[in-house]
């Protein structure tokens, strides 16, 4: 079963996330044609390195890399290389650190250039995805009250949710219980309780809900080729509204500079 944190190790995992967005804030910069991932990421682990932090994700059962970055139709998960962004693309960033022991998880998506505006409106939906279902992360509601908000929305404008990768505990380790599914039936599964930290991040494709894994063994990308949004805050669960422990305002900040 899952461990609720104390207010102490609630701080901890704030300062935690508060790099992992600072880093995304930092990476922003970098969404422009003509940039290949692998220099985001590079510029990615400096950051966190600099600012006393370990990057979360690298050696993670095997994964080369400090982020994440999944472009258009690849949905999570995917390696950074020298491929080279280009104008219309949309760029999900998942970024984890470790410090103080405790793990901060949160993801972006970027858009680059001028975008199509079915998969601006895609970026746009799943970003109140997540917002919804933060909106029931309180103690007494359940895991599929998360899941059940975030579905309907998606579905309702007609895009779809994965179901195979979900969200997750967060903690002492990248990864612990519950899982946080995108999907889901009101009042079914885990009971929240105030102290939970859970990260949600839904996954919304514009096309079919069905993906598969490239043969690098972590790339996922939608089965039908279209594009995929993603977006993730790790947040603690409390008696009226959850409390944020991710930051998205100097992400946007940061984009809207650019």
């Amino acid at each position: 079963m899952f461990q609720l944190k104390t207010d102490d190790e609630v701080e901890l995992l704030r300062q935690s996330n508060l790099l992992v967005s600072a880093t995304l804030a930092t990476v922003a910069s970098l969404m422009k044609p003509g940039v290949t991932t692998l220099e985001v990421d590079k510029k990615a682990e400096e950051f966190i390195r600099d600012h006393g932090g370990v990057p979360g994700f690298k050696g993670y059962q095997g994964y080369p890399a400090t982020l994440c970055i999944s472009v258009n139709d690849e949905v999570v998960h995917g390696i950074p290389s020298r491929r080279i962004l280009r104008d219309g693309d949309i760029v999900s960033v998942d970024c984890g650190v470790l410090m103080n022991g405790f793990n901060g998880d949160s993801a972006f998506t970027f858009t680059v250039g001028d975008v199509k505006p079915e998969v601006l409106k895609l970026v746009r939906i799943t970003k109140e995805c997540l917002k919804l279902g933060i909106a029931q992360a309180i103690s007494g509601n359940r895991i599929g009250d998360i899941g059940c908000a975030i579905q309907k929305h998606a579905e309702m404008n007609g895009f779809s949710v994965v179901r195979e990768m979900v969200g997750h505990g967060v903690g002492r380790h990248l990864h612990e219980p519950p899982e946080v599914p995108n999907y889901g039936r009101p009042g079914t599964g885990v009971v929240l309780q105030q102290g939970l930290t859970i990260a949600i991040e839904p996954m919304i494709n514009l096309g079919k809900r069905q993906i598969h894994q490239d043969q690098d063994g972590w790339t996922i990308r939608t089965a039908d080729r279209k594009p995929s949004a993603h977006f993730e805050h790790s947040i603690v669960v409390r008696d009226q509204i959850a409390d944020v422990l991710s930051d998205f305002n100097i992400i946007e900040e940061a984009v809207s500079k650019e």
